[in-house]
């Protein structure tokens, strides 16, 4: 009498076993792709952080600005966005020093590093907006705002104080004269002793190509390299522009 409802409970014991397998087996496998996908994009996520808006590619965009037409490899632009080819008001451009080079898995800590400014050099290449570079606005511009005597400065450049009253709080003009004669000027803001350098203490803007201004900014502690950073800058310029050459010759720097 008893002996079909045992059977019954023996057959719907073996349906359950079956049936609770087969999902732990679904949810197994859930959980298997679920950890792939969370290490995958873990990893990705860790490399996105890691770049923090820098990248190593090294594709080369054609920018125009103006009517000058300028190539750049991606990892040397600064920002995401600017990275494009086609018509731009502006791009940012950073590079090693002294390599010149852009951003590298190989150099990432020094793009990162705030401690070594002097590791690199920032760019800015825009239309121009004045008749005159810096050395050109000696005369007619900074010669009025100059306050004090002529100091003797960092690695033989002459130093002016600018006024505190037109704008220019603790900065002066450094001046100097390249091995070829070109006059040479550069903005900068002498920290005090003791006081943290930047990577933009120092500024200059030279004119490049048909009519574009390349402005670029150093730490202080590159005051002794004027000279090579002056040099390595024109060579960038040559290299960037890539029509209008003729403006770039030794005649156009004067």
């Amino acid at each position: 009498m008893h002996a079909k409802p045992h059977t019954q409970q023996i057959d719907d014991s073996a349906l359950f076993s079956a049936r609770f397998l087969r999902r732990l087996t679904i949810v197994i496998a859930a959980l298997a792709s679920l950890v792939i996908t969370i290490s995958l994009g873990g990893r990705t996520l860790g490399e996105y952080i890691a770049l923090a808006g820098h990248t190593e590619s090294r594709e080369r965009y054609e920018i125009l600005i103006g009517q000058d037409h300028v190539r750049l490899p991606a990892n040397a632009i600064r920002f995401e966005e600017q990275r494009r080819s086609g018509p731009a008001d502006r791009v940012d451009v950073y590079l090693t020093w002294p390599e010149m080079e852009g951003y590298s898995n190989a150099t990432r800590l020094r793009f990162n590093d705030v401690e070594r400014p002097e590791s690199l050099l920032f760019l800015q290449l825009s239309q121009s907006t004045m008749s005159r570079d810096m050395s050109g606005r000696i005369e007619p511009i900074f010669s009025h705002l100059f306050e004090g005597e002529l100091e003797a400065g960092p690695a033989g450049l002459s130093l002016r104080r600018l006024r505190q009253s037109a704008g220019y709080e603790n900065e002066a003009l450094l001046l100097g004269t390249m091995p070829d004669g070109r006059a040479y000027a550069v903005r900068c803001i002498l920290p005090a002793p003791g006081q943290m350098s930047t990577s933009a203490d120092c500024q200059r803007d030279i004119h490049i190509g048909d009519d574009l201004s390349l402005l670029y900014r150093f730490s202080n502690r590159l005051l002794p390299q004027w000279q090579a950073i002056e040099e390595a800058i024109w060579d960038f310029a040559q290299t960037a522009v890539a029509e209008n050459r003729d403006h770039l010759s030794g005649k156009s720097r004067r």
